[in-house]
């Protein structure tokens, strides 16, 4: 995926469901804080998107964007809605931190893109293989720092063993 792709599924979304904002939070919110993040980090056709002042509207967007839509098949990505609190362990002050997109490819939308190392902090607590490929891979690239994003997990409102998993991987890669 592209950063013009996102625009693209930000503007989408914005015209489908007549709010001017909102939250993208999965690994495509990258392309906020980096517009030209390392290709390996843009492997998902699918961008996770909810929706900032009508959360509950997110329903919608599967249908008209979601995958194997006439959207997917037209553009080659999807659009995946659901509400962002109930779909992403985020630390907390990460509004204050999300970075916007806004242009004439929106329409003057915002998509607020989750901070990245607040994106990873969220990969890490869903802690599937992808999502820790994805977060070495942020590291690696350096566009991340280690010792930011620990504070970041040690912020999260988690398990306390869920925390130390995270923090002893973090940890192993250094």
């Amino acid at each position: 995926m592209t950063r013009e792709q996102l625009e693209h599924a930000i503007r989408a979304v914005c015209d489908l469901t007549n709010d001017s904002e909102v939250y993208v939070f999965g690994s495509q919110a990258i392309l906020g804080t980096y517009p030209d993040a390392p290709g390996a980090l843009l492997v998902s056709e699918e961008v996770d998107l909810s929706l900032k002042n009508f959360p509950r509207k997110t329903d919608v967007i599967d249908g008209a964007l979601g995958q194997d839509s006439t959207f997917h098949h037209a553009f080659g990505f999807y659009v995946h809605g659901l509400p962002i609190h109930e779909a992403a362990m985020l630390p907390p002050g990460w509004e204050e931190r999300a970075v916007a997109v806004r242009n004439a490819n929106t329409r003057d939308n915002t998509g607020w893109c989750i901070e990245a190392h607040d994106l990873a902090s969220s990969k890490l607590y869903a802690f599937r293989d992808k999502d820790r490929e994805f977060v070495q891979l942020l590291i690696v690239h350096r566009l991340i720092d280690a010792f930011i994003l620990e504070k970041r997990i040690k912020s999260l409102k988690a398990d306390a063993d869920r925390v130390a998993i995270m923090l002893t991987w973090l940890q192993a890669l250094e």
